[in-house]
Formats: C-alpha cells, structure tokens, sequence
C-alpha cells in the first residue's frame, strides 16, 4: 500500500514573529498571521483525501490543522512529533550570545556530534527516539492519506531520518511557517514528491 503523507510545520506565533525561541517547552498559540496561514493553507488542500490527522502536544500544531478535524476527520496528538527543547534558551530573544551557542551546536551536529545539545535541552538523536514510537504508529495505521503537522527542527530530523541521509545533514530541509513536504511510503521505504511547497500561502499573509 502506498500511503500519502502531508507533513507541515505550524503556523506563525508571536515568537515567530519577535525571533525569540520556541522549542518543546513553549506552548504558543498561532497569531493572527497563522491562523490566516492556517485557513489558507486549508483551502487549497481541503480536496484531499485525508482520513487522519496526527499532530504534536503544543497548541500552534493543533491550531494549524484545526479547519481539518473541524471538519470531522480523526486525529491524534502524539509527542514524536514535539519540537526539539531548546532549553535554557526556551522563551527568551535570540540574542547574540544565544545565536553563538545556537551554531556552536549546529556546527556539532553538521560534524556527526548528534548526542550533544544545548544545557537541559534535547539532542537530536533523543527527539529521532522520540519519532520512532510516533513511525511505527504512523506505518501500522490503514490510513493512505495523512496530514501531520509538526515543527520546524523536528521536521528536518524526521526528514533525514525516514529518507535515509545521516542526522548531520537535516539541515538540507528548509521549511517556512506553514511549508509542505508531501511524502510517499511505498510500503519499504519513503520518498519525497514535493519539498518545501508554499504556494498555497501566495499572496495570503
């Protein structure tokens, strides 16, 4: 069976906005730029076939899909797909000093140092831990087209992982407030169709 997976990242928040830090621990609404987004985003794709919703804990994933499951398709809320915790840095500006530590750590990564992170946040290996328990979920499920919504860093390392590159290279998946990556799983494998999609945001926000 070929399943049609829709992934997105949320919709903006105010911490979008203002450049401060998100992360695991942050549960921000959508503003009103991303509900828009939201509502745009729906009436491009309302045609699909979706018959079920995956989502992660925090309430702008829940918000940016609400128009879908208003409409009475089934969801589920699960933690693989949280964003990565930034921790200490969680709900404060992205000063300097924080952006220094910030590519420290990218830096780390991008050289194969996936278990280290910043102090009391997660690494990315523990948020693709995470994302195992949520795959399996996801590939057990009868479902052939799904609309997952989920977060911008958890997004690239769910990316690399499903399509076989190494952790160190996720940041080759760009995403956008409200971009999409539609995915195949062939029954053996995931492959990508569209990357970073953003045309149903034109001239909408």
């Amino acid at each position: 069976m070929v399943k049609n997976i829709y992934l997105i990242r949320h919709g903006e928040t105010d911490y979008n906005r203002k450049g401060m830090v998100q992360g695991r621990g942050i549960d921000a609404d959508l503003n009103d730029v991303g509900r828009k987004q939201a509502q745009a985003f729906f009436q491009k794709y309302q045609h699909l076939p979706i018959e079920k919703i995956y989502h992660s804990t925090l309430k702008r994933s829940y918000q940016t899909v609400l128009p879908f499951i208003e409409k009475g398709i089934a969801c589920l809320a699960h933690e693989g797909l949280d964003e990565i915790s930034w921790g200490i840095h969680e709900g404060k500006p992205f000063s300097q000093e924080a952006h220094q530590e910030y590519l420290h750590y990218i830096h780390q990564w991008r050289a194969g140092n996936t278990n280290v992170a910043i102090a009391e946040a997660e690494t990315p290996e523990e948020v693709r831990r995470r994302q195992e328990e949520f795959t399996k979920i996801l590939l057990a499920s009868p479902e052939k087209n799904v609309l997952i919504c989920s977060h911008g860093r958890a997004m690239r390392i769910l990316l690399a992982w499903w399509l076989g590159y190494p952790l160190s290279q996720m940041d080759i998946f760009q995403h956008f407030n409200l971009s999409l990556y539609h995915l195949q799983h062939t029954g053996t494998m995931f492959r990508i169709i569209r990357h970073n999609c953003l045309e149903h945001l034109k001239n909408k926000s």
